[in-house]
């Protein structure tokens, strides 16, 4: 089980400095900056959130789509990033160790009760307050019905 997943986290380090170093290419090419406010608390773009207790901004770079969540107060809680139905979480926002995909699973631990905050046509995301503060981030594929089942593993 350790060495799947060390494989699996391999492959996206490897997809994650391929998709890196061909946005700096062609950053470079083009003369265009790459796109801005990923990680920040009130990044110059729209809030999409489907609630109104979250704030949920997109963004979008040779076809990766990068999905935030910040509270209320702008705090990042936490980021993923969504290609071709494979989500990577990114390192961002108080909450990162708490963002469970099908690709990187989480135990359904503490409330799984909580609200779709964004949904498109291939991500949805669901958050879940828990009683000590924190929140826990569940993201799938928008044909599934449930994310927390569709982001969890049993232990």
């Amino acid at each position: 089980m350790h060495h799947a997943s060390s494989r699996r986290f391999g492959f996206w380090l490897a997809t994650g400095l391929l998709a890196a170093s061909l946005t700096s290419m062609n950053a470079m090419a083009d003369g265009a900056l790459p796109a801005t406010g990923l990680g920040q608390s009130w990044p110059n773009t729209t809030d999409v959130s489907a609630s109104p207790h979250w704030h949920v901004y997109v963004f979008q770079r040779n076809g990766v789509r990068y999905v935030q969540v910040n509270d209320l107060n702008g705090k990042v809680r936490g980021a993923v990033a969504a290609s071709n139905g494979h989500f990577l979480t990114l390192p961002l926002g108080s909450d990162a160790t708490r963002v469970a995909t099908p690709d990187e699973p989480l135990p359904a631990s503490g409330s799984t009760t909580g609200e779709i905050v964004y949904q498109d046509s291939s991500v949805k995301v669901l958050v879940a307050p828990q009683a000590t503060g924190v929140a826990r981030v569940y993201v799938a594929a928008t044909d599934c019905h449930d994310p927390i089942e569709c982001s969890s593993r049993i232990n």
